[in-house]
């Protein structure tokens, strides 16, 4: 470090320190000025990894402005660009692998906790599926209904002989029950072959009902439609019973549609079980309302020909 000597004094006058002078400006301060080299600058440059987005320098530009500053610009960017490209590669990776949903399906189990109120199979337990998979009749709502349709047939002990139609049969409760209490043949119409093969079958067997029953693997549907041919000679059916799971039918269409098939007539009695906040019509075809009973939230409508008619009070 080089020291220039001379001083300036606070009046901007140039003094030659090396010369001996009389006037004396030792009262005011001095300012001394050092020359001092000038370092070498370090530049630092910070080039983004990322890709260019539309600012900033181009790739190319920044490999030439490295090589002007002494840089080796490949094997920087040959660095830079295997990192990119394994991070890539990862994320692509990432990106490219499926994820598998597993799907943890509950294996369906039965229990005995339905049974056969009366008739030849009474106290009979009958196969149930544990949940709401299959909701079987309410044993109250099945005794109530069996006694008005044995009133009206004239025989408050039995039904009268006949065949029954059980749509939505599931259990087959609702069947099993008829054939016990005096009908000679029950048609059984479900559309799962689980239930069918696990809970339907075994509860026939068990009941000795298998000779007396025909079981329609079909959708409710399907078999109205083509009822005439299902159903063979013997024609029309003596009783119908309705137990649709709730809230996957429209009554009203349902209802139309039984009115309309070849399962039905001028004799039959037909039970429906709804739920609250449906209406059911008066009329079901040639047939009539005969009583309409609610169980909670459970309701039970029975329709039946004019002959089975209470005679209403004035």
């Amino acid at each position: 470090m080089a020291v220039l000597l001379s001083s300036l004094s606070p009046l901007g006058i140039h003094i030659d320190m090396n010369k001996n002078l009389s006037v004396s400006y030792s009262s005011f301060p001095k300012i001394h000025l050092f020359k001092i080299s000038t370092p070498l600058r370090v530049r630092t440059f910070v080039v983004s990894s990322r890709k260019n987005s539309g600012s900033g320098l181009a790739s190319e530009d920044k490999k030439l402005l490295l090589e002007r500053y002494g840089y080796d610009a490949n094997d920087d960017f040959a660095s830079q660009s295997k990192k990119a490209r394994r991070k890539e590669e990862k994320m692509s990776g990432r990106n490219s692998q499926q994820v598998e949903e597993v799907v943890v399906v509950q294996p369906r189990t039965t229990h005995r906790l339905l049974q056969v109120l009366a008739g030849t199979a009474k106290r009979k337990k009958l196969l149930s599926l544990k949940g709401m998979d299959v909701r079987p009749m309410m044993e109250v709502v099945k005794g109530a209904a069996f006694g008005i349709l044995q009133a009206a047939g004239g025989c408050p002990t039995s039904l009268r002989p006949g065949r029954w139609l059980d749509l939505y049969s599931g259990t087959g409760s609702v069947g099993i029950e008829a054939i016990s209490r005096g009908c000679s043949e029950a048609h059984f119409v479900e559309m799962d072959p689980w239930v069918v093969t696990n809970v339907l079958q075994p509860n026939l067997e068990h009941t000795g009902f298998v000779d007396a029953s025909v079981i329609h693997t079909a959708r409710v549907e399907n078999f109205l439609a083509r009822a005439d041919k299902l159903v063979g000679k013997d024609g029309v059916f003596d009783y119908i019973s309705v137990t649709p799971p709730y809230m996957e039918v429209d009554y009203e269409v349902l209802m139309d549609q039984i009115a309309k098939s070849p399962a039905i007539g001028e004799n039959t009695f037909i039970l429906v079980e709804y739920p609250s906040r449906t209406t059911m019509l008066d009329s079901c075809g040639c047939l009539e309302k005969m009583t309409d009973r609610r169980f909670g939230r459970t309701h039970l409508a029975i329709y039946g020909p004019k002959w089975a008619q209470k005679p209403r009070k004035s």
